[in-house]
């Protein structure tokens, strides 16, 4: 019997549901019982094709989703720029400059010209719908939108296929949009969780958006995100109304995730106060593990940043350049080692394995709730 009615839409077992942009990830948490979710910006459409075909070989037929990114709200600067090529001569060389500039002082050779990247990659609404459509030709169970609506064509091929649409809100009047739009599941989305992210704490989001979906006249599962790191966080949240945990951050510290030995390293040493939200890296509001990077950008200095995609465009070559130096042997780099996580990393004490993480919370969910339960029966 499944545990509720989020696990009868997706076929999850255990309703945590893992976002990963690392395959690997996706697989084990699904076959332990819990629901890997393919982050799919950072992939091209054949790229994702081959991520998706991998995942149907050897996540043993159970669920998994993807997560795609169709932003509503572009930048009237950029709306007009068609391909990477244009946007990249969009960007002034003094942003190049600038990137040379801040990596210099920690040892890392100038690159004179800024990579382009690979068309049909980066954080554009084509890009997602084509992403969309590469998903929607898998197995999945699951798709999911952030940075605004979920579009019209995604959750009318989504009813098609009897594929539940979820969607990221950081608000109550967001997650009303949602619901008018007709999306099947709302991931409730606090500040402190890593990426693109809101300002509410997810402590005061959940029962916020619950409440408001409730007396608006909505039916609509929520999953709560956002600084969740443990089965007894997880347990609080459902208590407070959700049906479950989306997480990304507590998955960055397995060996199976994308992420560098190096920054796994910093995820352990890191504290909760560690992470900043910053346009820097994205053009958005993103949390991600502060260095400085982020305090030159952010600086009245600076050049002030970019709006997205173009941003992503300066940033991510520039952290890859920062991660072969690392990896190389740069100590000095690895103090710009950085990526998306929330300030849940304060409660990452060691690298796990992704079936680990997973028991761990089943055992940690289960304790909360016996817990409780023992409270009341002594009352």
């Amino acid at each position: 019997m499944a545990m509720n009615r989020i696990c009868e839409m997706t076929g999850a077992n255990f309703p945590l549901f893992a976002f990963s942009h690392c395959r690997d990830v996706v697989a084990a948490v699904s076959k332990a019982g819990g629901f890997g979710v393919l982050g799919a910006t950072r992939f091209s459409p054949d790229a994702l094709e081959e991520e998706l075909a991998w995942i149907d070989a050897h996540v043993d037929g159970a669920p998994y989703g993807v997560d795609v990114l169709v932003p509503e709200v572009i930048d009237p600067s950029v709306a007009n720029l068609a391909d990477n090529k244009t946007r990249a001569q969009a960007i002034d060389p003094s942003y190049q400059t600038f990137a040379n500039e801040v990596l210099g002082q920690y040892g890392i050779a100038p690159e004179a010209q800024m990579p382009i990247l690979h068309e049909r990659m980066g954080i554009t609404p084509e890009n997602g719908l084509a992403l969309m459509e590469v998903a929607f030709r898998h197995p999945i169970k699951l798709i999911a939108n952030a940075l605004g609506i979920a579009p019209a064509s995604m959750i009318a091929e989504g009813k098609a296929r009897g594929v539940p649409v979820a969607a990221l809100v950081g608000a109550k009047e967001h997650a009303i949009r949602q619901a008018e739009a007709g999306v099947d599941i709302i991931v409730a989305q606090g500040g402190e969780a890593g990426g693109h992210c809101g300002e509410v704490s997810t402590l005061v989001l959940i029962p916020e958006v619950t409440r408001a979906l409730g007396q608006a006249g909505y039916d609509i599962p929520v999953l709560a995100a956002g600084g969740i790191m443990t089965g007894g966080q997880m347990a609080g949240m459902m208590a407070a109304g959700a049906q479950g945990a989306w997480t990304g951050s507590v998955w960055l510290a397995t060996p199976e995730a994308e992420t560098s030995e190096t920054f796994r390293d910093k995820m352990v040493a890191a504290r909760s106060r560690d992470t900043v939200r910053s346009r820097s890296r994205t053009g958005k509001p993103a949390r991600q593990l502060k260095t400085a990077w982020h305090e030159a950008w952010e600086a009245a200095e600076g050049p002030g940043t970019l709006p997205m995609p173009l941003m992503g465009m300066v940033s991510e070559p520039a952290f890859a350049r920062v991660e072969r130096a690392a990896a190389a042997g740069n100590e000095e780099a690895r103090d710009l080692v950085s990526y998306f996580v929330g300030q849940g990393v304060g409660l990452v004490e060691d690298v796990r394995s992704s079936r680990q993480v997973v028991m761990d919370f089943r055992e940690e969910f289960l304790a909360a709730v016996e817990g409780l339960s023992g409270l009341l029966e002594q009352g």
